[in-house]
């Protein structure tokens, strides 16, 4: 046989027994035969590399290096759930169904599972690309990572799936795994992990792809999208899915009322512990995909389904003493350091306490017994008190500290705000840190050998007393500083002047202004164009900077007027960090859209709004914010206002789709 066909035979045999192994449980060669053709096939692979295939099973032991994850755009949006905690959301959830279809509909429930959500996108049949659900629009591309979890097909089986399509799920790690992993690192004095769905974060961002491989990520799929799907109902779709070799869950139901959606919720609320992993809830989902349509989305989440969580473990510990964190915008936290006591698979020593607001409902004090639960299952909070075990004769109502526990500047909380802040920003130790790792961040600077460490080791050098220090650092400086050796040293030093590249809508992000997160820097670097027409815009100017409001532009303009800000934003603008957006990306493309104007609404499934416009403007065109009789084209996405949609129809102004707009501009 040539080494061709052999390849071929041993990549589609390993396949099967994977299969079988992983999906149906039916193993029918032993591990040791398994192995022995997974070696015959790798020697082939490397002495003939030119007839590997995609879909080698060889892949599953992973060995890819990823320095950095490349950023991808999700086809279509990948949307959060919204919550429901009672039977009554639950209600209400379907009531709102039946108004739109009151001649029934049905239901499909589904365990949640608490894992890490994925996206795969098959073409012909193989795996081309896995995502991470990232801010919704945009994630982390970790294909090799993924392509080494065993229960995730490489090549699909039969030939009846759509050419192009998208599957998504969670990635997890079963509980026995995690348990497993956990035993080993304690056995080699290693931390162990926090809780099986951090280990699956964390294993799936991991650079070396065969550490991930040795992890036993598991994965079940749950959801199909893309053209030409095999059915009409999302239940049906999950079971040829199944067929194509996809890990589908048994435990799903179709439920044509409440009660049997309740039957299903309280069936699971008690059997949710002998599952081999971790499930927090059940998720409720419209079943037919024609009525899922017609329902929609908002902005963050599908109105055809609804995740139902399940009531949090609780225990009962004694509150030992309160103490006071502060953040890098000078928040106030407080935090409760608890007798140790076990909880949901970990051991709990702290949980927070919100605020003086929440100390004050609970009347938490000292030395109480308190009722502990983690919301979401992973932060632990207080959420009651043990009145019968408090010392009544000895028990004083606490006193929320008036003064930073850091620096003992008098506290200011603003009126409508839930926190008192510290306003001592710039000699404030915990903000000045904060602040500067906050600058350094993945999203933000991105300075490559610098983290939470190095900051806190030259700040309490005296190297370091701003973000803009940052950018005088020399050599010289680390001379008996521990833990730099030369070739650290100048990686540093390279990080640094690297970061003088990142872009204006970063950098603005990285300025660690209140309220100004990743998407509002975004917006206001894309309407504004450069730092100073940003800095000297009025209250109305912000304002009319899409989804900002006036909070955000109050903290704007309160940034923007403090003296050792701009001190702090010019050193920045000296040491040439990027403070106007790069024009390369306002190239015109063509003039389709000459002397078009558009009123752009709604939500969109590939692009953002704020990327129409830009695409309106390149190819020629003209945003308008309102409709008149001079408005060319109304492009209308999910959610159009009706008033909007109303006053397009009474001009007689045209409104067009996304995908009408896309052939528009070829």
């Amino acid at each position: 046989m040539l080494p061709q066909e052999r390849i071929a035979q041993l990549t589609a045999e390993l396949e099967q027994h994977n299969y079988k192994y992983y999906q149906l449980d039916k193993p029918t060669i032993s591990d040791l035969d398994f192995d022995s053709l997974l070696n015959e096939l790798a020697m082939l692979e490397k002495a003939y590399p030119d007839f590997a295939l995609p879909n080698s099973p060889v892949q599953r032991v992973g060995g890819t290096i990823t320095k950095e994850f490349t950023t991808v755009k999700h086809r279509y949006p990948m949307l959060s759930l919204s919550n429901t905690y009672s039977r009554e959301e639950i209600t209400d959830f379907d009531d709102r169904i039946r108004k739109v279809f009151p001649d029934g509909v049905e239901y499909v429930c589904e365990l949640k599972f608490d894992g890490v959500a994925i996206g795969l996108n098959y073409k012909n049949g193989h795996l081309v690309q896995a995502i991470t659900r990232g801010d919704g629009e945009k994630g982390d591309d970790v294909t090799a990572n993924v392509k080494t979890i065993r229960t995730i097909p490489l090549k699909l089986k039969g030939n009846d799936w759509p050419a192009d399509f998208e599957i998504r799920g969670e990635i997890f790690i079963p509980l026995k795994t995690f348990e497993r992993i956990n035993k080993e690192r304690e056995d080699i004095g290693e931390q162990v992990l926090a809780n099986p769905r951090n280990a699956a974060s964390g294993t799936l961002k991991m650079q070396d792809s065969s550490v991930v491989a040795k992890r036993g990520l598991d994965c079940y799929l749950y959801f199909l999208l893309g053209e030409n799907l095999p059915t009409e109902t999302h239940f049906q779709n999950l079971q040829k899915a199944k067929e194509w070799g996809f890990k589908i869950s048994d435990e799903s139901r179709i439920c044509t009322n409440l009660e049997e959606v309740f039957q299903f919720i309280d069936l699971w609320d008690k059997k949710r512990q002998t599952l081999p992993f971790d499930t927090d809830g059940a998720v409720i989902k419209v079943n037919n995909q024609n009525q899922q349509r017609l329902l929609g989305f908002t902005a963050k989440s599908p109105r055809w389904a609804v995740a139902y969580k399940f009531k949090a473990e609780q225990v009962c510990t004694r509150l030992e003493t309160i103490v006071f964190q502060v953040g890098r915008t000078g928040s106030i936290t407080p935090v409760a350091n608890l007798k140790p006591v076990q909880l949901a698979g970990t051991t709990v020593k702290r949980a927070t306490l919100h605020n003086a607001d929440q100390i004050e409902k609970l009347d938490i004090r000292p030395g109480d017994w308190v009722f502990v639960e983690k919301g979401g299952e992973i932060i632990p909070k207080i959420i009651g008190v043990d009145l019968k075990q408090r010392d009544l004769f000895l028990s004083e109502p606490f006193r929320y500290i008036e003064n930073c526990p850091e620096c003992g500047t008098t506290l200011v909380r603003n009126e409508g705000e839930a926190n008192h802040f510290c306003p001592n920003e710039w000699h404030c130790p915990p903000q000045i840190k904060g602040k500067m790792t906050h600058f350094i961040g993945r999203k933000a600077m991105n300075i490559d050998g610098m983290g939470e460490e190095t900051i806190e080791q030259l700040f309490n050098a005296g190297l370091l007393k701003s973000a803009a220090d940052i950018y005088d650092l020399k050599k010289e400086y680390f001379v008996g500083l521990e833990r730099f050796a030369e070739k650290s040293i100048n990686n540093l030093l390279a990080g640094v002047e690297d970061s003088k590249k990142v872009p204006f809508e970063r950098v603005l992000f990285a300025l660690g202004i209140r309220f100004v997160g990743e998407t509002v820097a975004k917006k206001l670097a894309f309407h504004f164009g450069n730092l100073d027409a940003l800095r000297n815009a009025t209250l109305e100017e912000l304002l009319t900077v899409e989804e900002i409001g006036e909070r955000i532009a109050q903290s704007l303009i309160e940034f923007f007027s403090n003296l050792e800000n701009n001190q702090f934003v010019n050193r920045l603008q000296a040491s040439g960090l990027q403070f106007v957006i790069d024009e390369s990306g306002k190239e015109k493309l063509s003039n389709t859209l000459e002397g078009y104007t558009f009123v752009v609404s709604g939500v969109f499934n590939k692009f953002s709004r704020d990327e129409i416009k830009a695409l309106i403007e390149k190819h020629g065109g003209k945003n308008v914010g309102s409709i008149s009789a001079k408005t060319s084209f109304v492009l209308a996405g999910e959610n159009m206002g009706p008033e909007k949609k109303k006053k397009a129809e009474s001009l007689g102004v045209k409104i067009i789709s996304e995908e009408d707009f896309e052939e528009m501009i070829g």
